[in-house]
């Protein structure tokens, strides 16, 4: 079985607290989507039902939530695409919707509905401008180390309101872009339009064991930049908070992650995006 990535939607909780566990358990499920568009690249959906709180995780379970025959359209005003299943062993759940059609371009808005039995689900997101990554560099503290730090470089435009997310992933080790820990911006916090900072590799399995958030020598780095609106930064701030809490952001035990869904869980994020490569040292 291929590696879990970071949101495994499937898994996300309703909302409850100790008092109510005994009734969340009779809730009916939710439906929970990750979806998302790229500048340059087509939509794509995640579709799954929520699973109760006291219900054992594995992988039989993850399956069986899965929703594998759902009516998915993406517009983005002035054309309809409806979404095709496609089998991707890379994922986990291993069934995701992709467009063809509809290419992701800066400043569209799109809307998202989803048709499954009777419910409707919708959403609607922009793709804000893209900021270009500068530079990324692969640094260590001692030149005799084997690991070391990505750092990057960008400028952020003056005058804009800007939200950023960084990820990344290891060439023939991760099949996803993971979210870098600490790795959601926002530009209140910049002291100048000249950004530079650490990237601390994000967590493709959770939980995992003996985590280690830097990189080694021989790896070949991507590092995106995307940037993305206030709805798509507090949701994916909030899954950083449940890590940075010590508790499973896939589960959170008192809330729910942020959500711009309208009749479900999840997230409907269309995402700028400057991807570059680091080829670290070869290994000794």
């Amino acid at each position: 079985m291929k590696q879990l990535i970071v949101l495994s939607f499937c898994m996300l909780l309703l909302s409850c607290n100790q008092d109510d566990f005994d009734k969340s358990v009779g809730i009916e499920s939710k439906i929970v989507v990750e979806g998302w568009i790229e500048a340059g690249d087509y939509p794509q959906v995640i579709l799954s039902r929520s699973i109760p709180i006291a219900t054992a995780i594995d992988s039989t379970t993850i399956l069986n939530h899965v929703i594998r025959s759902a009516k998915i359209t993406v517009s983005d005003g002035q054309r309809e695409e409806i979404l095709k299943l496609k089998r991707n062993n890379d994922r986990i759940p291993p069934f995701v919707y992709y467009g063809n059609e509809i290419l992701g371009e800066v400043g569209k808005n799109y809307t998202l509905k989803i048709e499954y039995l009777d419910r409707v689900i919708q959403a609607t997101t922009t793709i804000p401008k893209t900021v270009v990554l500068k530079k990324a560099t692969y640094i260590k503290d001692n030149p005799k180390d084997s690991t070391g730090y990505v750092f990057i470089e960008f400028d952020d435009p003056v005058l804009e309101k800007n939200y950023y997310q960084v990820t990344t992933r290891i060439d023939k080790e991760e099949p996803v872009f993971v979210p870098a820990f600490y790795g959601n911006l926002n530009d209140d916090s910049f002291t100048s339009a000249s950004v530079s900072m650490q990237i601390n590799r994000g967590v493709l399995i959770f939980p995992k064991a003996k985590f280690k958030p830097y990189f080694t020598d021989g790896d070949l780095i991507y590092v995106k930049l995307r940037t993305l609106n206030k709805e798509a930064f507090d949701f994916w701030n909030s899954w950083q908070n449940e890590i940075v809490n010590g508790r499973n952001p896939i589960y959170p035990s008192n809330t729910s992650l942020k959500s711009n869904i309208i009749g479900g869980l999840g997230i409907w994020a269309g995402y700028g995006q400057s991807t570059v490569s680091i080829q670290t040292p070869k290994k000794k």
